[in-house]
């Protein structure tokens, strides 16, 4: 079984923080959509014959494409792909795009799953983002992809805005919780380089990142607060009601293959990890030329294979299986990951759990320089 990831690059208006490749560029949108149905034909061998059983439509804003050519990309993706009658298909869509028909054409075709970016329900700091919906607008889009049978929702937060306190993180967390949807992943604001806000806080003091305290305690009342409601907390963004774990992003921290189409767009097979350009005119090109927009393929070697589970499934509620660990990679491998985690665990970041090794509640904020530590180099 397989996943397939198509990247729309394509946005109304670019966000200050996103570090994403994306264009304002709509003209080339008609080009774009017919190259990216040409890239399914000539890439569909490299699935070797598996059956999707996810796909995943992100971007930029995917609810940006006009109807038809929504249409267009559905028609050859299931002409195409053998795509599993039980299939998890989400799109990502900005709340503004959200009118009674779009939600209707939503419904109509084979999207399950709909991924609104919210981020947060203080218009002031959607201002600031440049974000172009307001936090009303979140709440119309609800019920109306609701009243056209769309159910499986998942919104996405954000918290650690520039003098952000912890009344107005909790005020976010209780809105998004009062619509009850299925799934919400929630990021900590990141100040890229060479984006807007990076630059933004290095002019002006009243937008520098908030303290790595502040940030933590944030962290650990989304937790609170989600846990109450009911939500399972399966990863360290991710939360989710029973039985509505977004199956598209497990299948990447269960190392699971994937193939990325269109622009920017990245693809899995197990043995490599594969690219393409970061450029719409470049990628037009090559797909019109009938070739790959190849921009770079890495060989996976052994120890790169270790290092991606260590940090995919260290990201997970499951952990790390040290008996797998064992079966994949040899007793060499499974004695470096005991020894590097030794001081994890001496100092409660980690847990041994039976056969697996698991990030506590400290340990999953400090998230990224445990799974540093535990590489094996």
């Amino acid at each position: 079984m397989a996943g397939l990831y198509i990247h729309i690059p394509f946005c109304k208006s670019r966000c200050i923080y996103c570090g994403f490749y994306s264009s304002t560029l709509h003209s080339l949108r008609p080009q774009y959509v017919d190259a990216l149905c040409s890239e399914m034909l000539l890439r569909a061998h490299e699935l070797r014959g598996q059956q999707v059983e996810t796909i995943y439509l992100g971007g930029g804003t995917p609810s940006q494409l006009s109807d038809k050519e929504l249409r267009q990309i559905f028609s050859h993706l299931f002409n195409i792909y053998d795509v599993s009658a039980e299939a998890e298909v989400t799109i990502e869509c900005n709340p503004d795009d959200i009118s009674d028909s779009f939600a209707a054409l939503l419904a109509e075709l084979p999207v399950n799953r709909v991924s609104m970016g919210a981020q947060t329900f203080d218009d002031q700091r959607l201002r600031l983002l440049h974000r172009r919906h307001t936090a009303s607008q979140v709440d119309k889009a609800v019920g109306r992809l609701r009243a056209a049978g769309l159910t499986n929702l998942s919104i996405d937060l954000m918290f650690g805005f520039p003098a952000e306190s912890l009344q107005q993180w909790d005020h976010d967390i209780s809105r998004a919780i009062e619509l009850a949807p299925k799934h919400i992943s929630a990021y900590a604001l990141t100040y890229e380089p060479n984006t807007p806000l990076h630059r933004l806080s290095q002019r002006d003091e009243r937008y520098a990142p908030i303290s790595e305290e502040r940030s933590l305690a944030m962290y650990h009342l989304l937790i609170d607060r989600m846990q109450a409601a009911g939500y399972e907390h399966y990863e360290i963004s991710n939360f989710a009601q029973p039985g509505y774990h977004s199956r598209h992003n497990s299948s990447y921290w269960q190392a699971k293959p994937y193939l990325g189409l269109g622009a920017a767009a990245h693809s899995y097979d197990l043995d490599t990890r594969s690219w393409n350009v970061s450029d719409i005119r470049r990628y037009i090109e090559a797909i019109e030329q009938g070739r790959r927009p190849l921009e770079e393929r890495e060989v996976l070697t052994t120890s790169d294979r270790f290092d991606d589970l260590v940090m995919t499934a260290l990201r997970t509620r499951q952990g790390l299986s040290l008996d797998d660990v064992t079966h994949r990679f040899g007793p060499a491998y499974r004695e470096h990951l005991l020894a590097a985690a030794r001081p994890h665990l001496d100092r409660h970041l980690l847990v041994l759990d039976d056969d697996r090794l698991h990030l506590t509640r400290d340990g999953l904020f400090l998230s990224d320089g445990i799974m540093s530590d535990l590489m094996y180099v």
